[in-house]
């Protein structure tokens, strides 16, 4: 058997999207993923089909798995024949033990290499507004590890040399330590009027910054209960958060939002979100596919075959037109097809869809739904004239009945199909039950029944109760109805059934549940 590689990549700070093209590639590639819990759930999402995670991570109350273990097991996958990622939170060579991971590879003969990560020190106080050097301020920086035992903190520290060694101090994992950390600095001839600052779980949503200075900082940590993991950041840069604070300017900020729309378009959604500040959670639990069944194709050759017969045709989304159009090209035929219909189309992002194919569609209609349809189109639409339904499985018939009922002849066409997917994710049935998933946005109907569906086959006893503790965002009035029929609790709808007016409601959501940062 062929001994696999093991890559040992720097996940960076928490935020997704700071880690390197380099991590990302190797996750992609990876059979085997051993993470620990200060990598974003969503790296994973990254990983190949039939790919293994194995989280190893290591909390305040108890250590998963020993760091000898850890090595140990990395030696076993790679022995396997496996392609491995060490994924650790920052750089793995920053704190990270990433000395005792190769060194043990290199001794089993196991190929490794270093991927580095943006570390926690300077990301994490970057986005609470701190930069660790500042011209007039700090032009050098020290990072100290904080997370050992007083004792063996001044066995490893010369805190004599550290105290004014550099401008900037910048202790990792030391929040348990706070106390006896300023005692050592004032100790040793720092001011006790010193800024410090500790922020907690930076570039995630639940990043929290905490000011005080080290006469009072201890005492503000106990007051505040403040926990773990946080960055300490000890120097008057602490003072320029102030002017430079930017990640809780933005309208989403602190706020973590489930995203259920099938994987081919939640990237919209996904990157708006992190546009405005929030952090998305992606778990797609819908995908649409080609139609299956000869009786369903045979239907669709047909319809294709007389396509210039038709005097109007529909689209209600953007699968309709995708999967219209897929199902042309196998018919061999294209646009010039369609040259004697009339186009109507639901709303902005399916008439953008047609917009994309050469296609300009007639007056849009005010209501982007099948009502709103009808209410623009219905005086122009003729007895006996023929109507072309594209759409999928799950569509609703109130369209074709309405038309049906005004004397046209209508042919529906189920050109793709949605079935559930959604692969059992722990990481969010934890996030859920621990309350730390602030929204949930449902786009369609078949979103809602799907999530629901998945929820209860992870295991949660009431999966209506567990979506119900988190805010419900629909995108529109059908969503909504199933949403409310299923036993969801509506709190935004969209007042138009777009992206952007989704965005919208939860901007003012959290807008008018923000009351500010205490502590600074």
């Amino acid at each position: 058997m062929t001994t696999g590689k093991v890559y040992l990549v720097g996940a960076g700070p928490g935020d997704a999207k700071l880690i390197t093209l380099k991590g990302l590639e190797c996750i992609k590639k990876a059979d085997v993923v051993v993470y620990d819990r200060l990598a974003s759930p969503r790296l994973l999402r990254q990983m190949k089909p039939g790919a293994r995670k194995i989280y190893v991570g290591k909390r305040t109350e108890r250590h998963t798995m020993k760091q000898e273990d850890i090595n140990k097991l990395l030696v076993e996958l790679a022995l396997e024949g496996h392609i491995v990622v060490r994924l650790k939170g920052g750089d793995p060579t920053v704190f990270g033990r990433v000395g005792e991971e190769a060194e043990e590879l290199r001794k089993h003969g196991i190929g490794y290499e270093i991927v580095p990560g943006i570390t926690s020190s300077i990301a994490v106080p970057a986005y609470a507004g701190i930069p660790v050097t500042h011209r007039n301020l700090a032009s050098s920086f020290s990072v100290i590890t904080g997370h050992e035992h007083p004792e063996k903190l001044d066995k490893m520290i010369k805190w004599d040399k550290v105290t004014n060694a550099t401008g900037t101090l910048v202790f990792m994992m030391g929040v348990a330590q706070i106390g006896h950390i300023s005692a050592q600095l004032l100790k040793h001839g720092r001011p006790a009027s010193t800024p410090v600052a500790l922020v907690r779980w930076g570039t995630r949503a639940e990043q929290e910054t905490l000011i005080g200075t080290l006469a009072d900082i201890a005492d503000k940590v106990a007051e505040r209960d403040f926990k773990p993991p946080a960055v300490i950041v000890v120097g008057d840069v602490v003072g320029q958060r102030e002017r430079l604070r930017w990640a809780e300017q933005m309208p989403l900020f602190g706020r973590r939002i489930l995203v259920t729309r099938a994987r081919s378009q939640a990237s919209e959604l996904v990157d708006r979100i992190e546009e405005l500040g929030g952090e998305p959670y992606e778990f797609p639990v819908i995908e649409t596919i080609m139609p299956a069944g000869e009786e369903k194709l045979e239907k669709i050759r047909l319809a294709m075959s007389e396509i210039e017969s038709y005097d109007w045709v529909f689209f209600t989304s953007v699968n309709g037109v995708d999967y219209f159009f897929r199902h042309l090209d196998e018919a061999g035929l294209d646009v010039r097809s369609l040259h004697r219909a009339k186009i109507a189309a639901v709303g902005p992002a399916t008439i953008e869809a047609l917009r994309r194919r050469g296609i300009r569609c007639e007056a849009p209609p005010e209501r982007f739904d099948a009502e709103g349809m009808i209410e623009a189109y219905g005086e122009r639409l003729l007895t006996g004239e023929r109507v072309l339904l594209p759409r999928g499985d799950l569509a609703r018939g109130w369209l074709s009945e309405t038309l049906q009922e005004r004397g046209l002849g209508v042919t529906e066409l189920d050109t793709y199909e949605t079935v559930l997917t959604g692969e059992d994710d722990e990481d969010l049935l934890d996030l859920l039950q621990d309350d730390k998933m602030h929204a949930v946005t449902f786009t369609s109907s078949s979103t809602v029944r799907n999530l629901l569906a998945v929820l209860k086959r992870m295991g949660a006893d009431d999966a209506v109760e567990l979506l119900n503790r988190s805010t419900i965002a629909c995108i529109g009035p059908q969503t909504a109805k199933t949403a409310e029929d299923s036993g969801l609790r509506v709190d935004l709808l969209a007042k138009e059934a777009t992206i952007e007016s989704l965005l919208d409601s939860l901007c003012g959501w959290k807008a008018g549940t923000d009351h500010g940062e205490s502590g600074m």
